[in-house]
């Protein structure tokens, strides 16, 4: 493990508006109700499945949904969120209002921008309305109520944190870099030796992202909508970082693995060291 985030980021969730269950469940006027109406029905959670841990945690989480209120769920494994929020949009411009395809949806930050700027999602604000929500504190951790700088408006639910880490070969390195710079120099001095997911790949833009942050030291801009005034000059140091090792990343920069389990298969046949 190597350097990470200095902030955690927040899987998000969201409830959209084609979905039948939920345009019964706003029949309701609280828990308790939402359960009866919910009682036998199957609600479509679709999530990345790119990750055996985190499939089986849905599953569990469905077997105890299953048990606790007769309600199946059923995960609908995504390799690229794009192409459920591709989907919605397709059934919203049918004129399919209701009985759609998604119910539930994991989401970042990107995604969920372009889903509020097509009405996508459930037009309420909800996510007060669960009861664990009195759980969190988005006062100690803000970033509860934006994602990617969007305000969530009450339509968009934390379902877990993460940090970015940095998983590398200890037969072939004892001393790991631990931050921007160093991981620059390590690149320069063991060519071929390091690669990232090509972006739009999750992991490929938190990798972006994480520079981003440690190379402008945490700019509160940031954490703000993106104005194109200061854009250049807070991203330099970025745009220099890459610049400056592509041409020795693994394959010399010309390819990039498209995803995160391509990625984990170059560090397992030795291909890579970090």
């Amino acid at each position: 493990m190597i350097f990470r985030r200095r902030q955690p980021f927040i899987h998000f969730c969201l409830l959209l508006l084609l979905g039948f269950f939920h345009m019964q469940a706003a029949q309701a006027t609280d828990f308790d109700s939402l359960k009866r109406l919910a009682k036998g029905q199957t609600v479509y959670f679709n999530a990345w499945g790119g990750d055996a841990k985190i499939n089986s945690y849905i599953s569990w989480a469905g077997d105890i949904l299953q048990q606790r209120y007769e309600i199946s769920l059923v995960h609908v494994k995504l390799t690229d969120t794009a192409s459920a929020v591709s989907r919605l949009l397709a059934e919203k411009t049918a004129g399919r209002d209701t009985g759609g395809s998604i119910d539930l949806l994991w989401v970042n930050g990107e995604n969920f921008a372009a889903m509020k700027r097509a009405n996508l999602l459930q037009q309420q604000p909800w996510v007060t309305d669960l009861p664990n929500w009195q759980l969190t504190d988005p006062v100690a951790l803000p970033a509860l109520l934006s994602d990617f700088a969007e305000p969530t408006d009450g339509k968009e639910s934390p379902w877990g944190r993460a940090q970015l880490v940095f998983a590398y070969d200890g037969a072939r390195l004892t001393s790991p870099p631990a931050s921007a710079n160093a991981l620059a120099r390590f690149i320069q001095n063991n060519p071929g030796r390091f690669t990232y997911p090509q972006p739009p790949d999750f992991i490929g833009i938190s990798f972006l992202k994480q520079l981003l942050i440690e190379l402008s030291e945490n700019h509160p801009a940031l954490y703000q909508p993106a104005d194109m005034a200061d854009f250049d000059a807070i991203t330099a140091p970025l745009w220099a970082w890459l610049d400056a090792t592509k041409p020795n990343l693994w394959r010399r920069g010309s390819s990039y693995p498209q995803n995160y389990t391509v990625l984990r298969q170059l560090l397992g046949d030795a291909e890579i060291d970090i």
